[in-house]
C-alpha cells in the first residue's frame, strides 16, 4: 500500500513541459479553461493535452463559475477524470456536476485565517476532494495561481472526511515544510513551477515534484518498491 502523497502540476499547456510532469511522476495534470488566467488553454488543445497524458497521470480541467454549456464542452472534448471548481460554486452545485457528469469533483476554497475552513462544511457531502488555496491578494483577478500562501497551520489535524490537497504559494522550496506544518500530503502547484507568469519550466516541475516525494514519510521506499516491481 502506497504511503506517498498525490502530487498535482496545475496550468500546463505544452507537451513539452506535460510530458516533464508525467516523467517526473506527477500524479494528476491540471487543464485551465478560464479566459483571463495565462494558464488558459483551448478545447482543441486540452483535447491533445489529454490524450497524451491519459494512462499516465489522472487528467483535472479547472474552471472558475462555468456555465453548464461550457462545462459540457469541456467535459466532452477532454473526458477528464476531474472536474475542478475553482470560483463561487456552490454544494448544490457542486452536487448538480457531479450527477449530470459522473465526474469526480474537487472543490476549491480559498484560505486566509481560521474561519474559512468552516466554508468547507457544506460541501462535503457533495465533493470527492477538497482544495486549500490562498485568497487572492485584494484587486486579483485569478482565483488561484497567484504564488501566496497562507497559515498551514490551520489545516493540523483537520479531518473532514474528504481527502484534502494543499495549494498555494508553494514550489519546490517550500513544499517540505508546507506538508510538515499543515499535515496534508497532496499538494498541487502552479506558479511555483514557471520561469515567467503562465510559463512552466520543465526543471521547477521537475524539482518540485521530487521535493513533494521527499517531504512525506515513507514516499522513497515506495519508489524502490515500485522499482523492483517493475
Amino acid at each position: 500500500m502506497t504511503t506517498r502523497g498525490l502530487v498535482k502540476i496545475c496550468g500546463l499547456s505544452t507537451e513539452e513541459t506535460l510530458d516533464a510532469a508525467l516523467e517526473a511522476g506527477a500524479d494528476m495534470i491540471g487543464l485551465v479553461f478560464f479566459e483571463k488566467s495565462p494558464r488558459n488553454v483551448s478545447l482543441e488543445a486540452a483535447s491533445r493535452l489529454a490524450a497524451r497524458a491519459r494512462g499516465r497521470a489522472e487528467i483535472v480541467v479547472l474552471s472558475v463559475d462555468a456555465d453548464d454549456a461550457l462545462v459540457e464542452a469541456i467535459v466532452s472534448a477532454v473526458r477528464p477524470d476531474w472536474l475542478q471548481l475553482h470560483g463561487h460554486e456552490s454544494p448544490a452545485r457542486c452536487a448538480e456536476l457531479k450527477a449530470r457528469h459522473g465526474i469526480r469533483i474537487m472543490k476549491a476554497l480559498g484560505i486566509s485565517a481560521a474561519e474559512d475552513i468552516a466554508t468547507a462544511a457544506p460541501y462535503v457531502a457533495h465533493v470527492d476532494r477538497l482544495l486549500f488555496d490562498a485568497k487572492p491578494p485584494k484587486g486579483a483577478v485569478l482565483p488561484g495561481g497567484n504564488g501566496v500562501s497562507f497559515d498551514w497551520r490551520l489545516l493540523k489535524g483537520l479531518d473532514l472526511g474528504v481527502p484534502l490537497m494543499l495549494s498555494g504559494g508553494l514550489d519546490a522550496a517550500t513544499v517540505g515544510e508546507a506538508v510538515r506544518i499543515g499535515g496534508i500530503r497532496d499538494v498541487d502547484v502552479s506558479s511555483g513551477v514557471e520561469s515567467a507568469r503562465g510559463v512552466k519550466d520543465t526543471e521547477l516541475i521537475r524539482a518540485f515534484v521530487a521535493a513533494a516525494r521527499r517531504a512525506v514519510p515513507g514516499a522513497a521506499s515506495d519508489a524502490a518498491e515500485q522499482g523492483r516491481s517493475a
